[in-house]
């Protein structure tokens, strides 16, 4: 077993959940963030009050703001950034023998790719990444619920390490081989959650939120096995798991902004109510123009990216759903 040390890179709700998480198993843990003064204050008030209020950091945490001091001595990092700062984040990487993992869920926008695809490219050297994904809120694991995620890595002795760093008595991490339908449902289940909030805003009731999850995970699976995907994976806990989450309930950024496009507000006015980045904006342009790529129909993914990118009236595209001739479930 190597020593119990990471590096997360990213300092926001997701990544400092992850780094306290950690830290509670005992995981010698060096927190980094972009905004030093916020970084700072977390070494003062062994807390990040602006993003995770009330979650006290374990003594084996430490948060860092210099960069070349946080990655000190480091052969693991962990990067927790908005998938849009992703490949930034690898470039400041290069020439350093590290494994890699990532809690980053999204398609990068000017290519397709996905983030182990990045990963190869900015970093053909690095031979152990993985990545970390599941029905997960910050908030519940900074307070120590029960929670449980699913590790995809490269080779089993990396993902049984991850997985270790973050194993706890309320804290479950299982472990799969499938990268890619592990970063796909953490890429579209963000897309999904904004069209439920769409439907559930509307007032389309309970029936068309259960049917939008339910085709919603078909079109998910659909698109991951085009990307060389198991369909399997789509029905574990990042596929139906953080979708089902992800979609019903409230604390999900991605939720609300589909409820604040429902009453009328822009996409800028609901990023700026939510003050977070909200995945699931750019993801539903990266994945509908990544489905195009590879000729696959999505409907709904399709119409929520009309609504969002395109300005499109959420009435309008429902009906253009509704619309659609049905045929065979199967």
């Amino acid at each position: 077993m190597t020593d119990r040390k990471i590096t997360v890179l990213g300092s926001g709700s997701w990544g400092t959940a992850l780094a306290i998480q950690m830290a509670r198993t005992g995981t010698q843990v060096t927190l980094w963030g972009r905004d030093e003064a916020l970084v700072t204050a977390m070494q003062t008030d062994s807390e990040n009050k602006r993003y995770l209020p009330g979650a006290q950091f374990p003594s084996s945490l430490r948060a860092e703001p210099d960069w070349d001091t946080a990655l000190e001595g480091a052969s693991t990092v962990l990067v927790s950034v908005p998938s849009h700062s992703f490949r930034g984040i690898l470039e400041r990487l290069k020439g350093k023998p590290l494994s890699i993992a990532w809690a980053t869920k999204g398609l990068e926008l000017s290519t397709g790719m996905l983030p182990h695809q990045v990963v190869r490219e900015v970093l053909p050297e690095c031979k152990r990444f993985g990545v970390l994904s599941g029905p997960t809120f910050a908030t519940e694991v900074g307070q120590d619920l029960p929670t449980a995620i699913t590790v995809a890595a490269s080779d089993s002795e990396f993902g049984d390490q991850l997985a270790n760093y973050l194993s706890s008595e309320s804290f479950l991490a299982y472990t799969s081989q499938d990268i890619v339908g592990v970063e796909v449902g953490g890429a579209i289940k963000n897309v999904l959650a904004i069209g439920a909030g769409l439907s559930d805003g509307l007032g389309f009731g309970a029936n068309a939120r259960v049917a939008l999850i339910n085709r919603g995970l078909r079109e998910m699976r659909k698109f991951g096995v085009a990307m060389g995907a198991n369909a399997e994976t789509f029905m574990g806990l990042a596929g139906m798991g953080d979708l089902v989450l992800t979609c019903t309930d409230n604390q999900s950024r991605n939720r609300r902004m589909g409820l604040a496009i429902a009453a009328g507000k822009t996409v800028a006015q609901a990023e700026e109510e939510i003050q977070q980045v909200v995945e699931g904006v750019q993801a539903s342009r990266a994945v509908f123009e990544q489905s195009q790529r590879l000729g696959i129909e999505l409907p709904i993914i399709e119409q929520v990216y009309r609504i969002l990118i395109e300005g499109v009236d959420p009435r309008v595209a429902v009906k253009a759903l509704l619309d659609r001739n049905t045929g065979a479930e199967m």
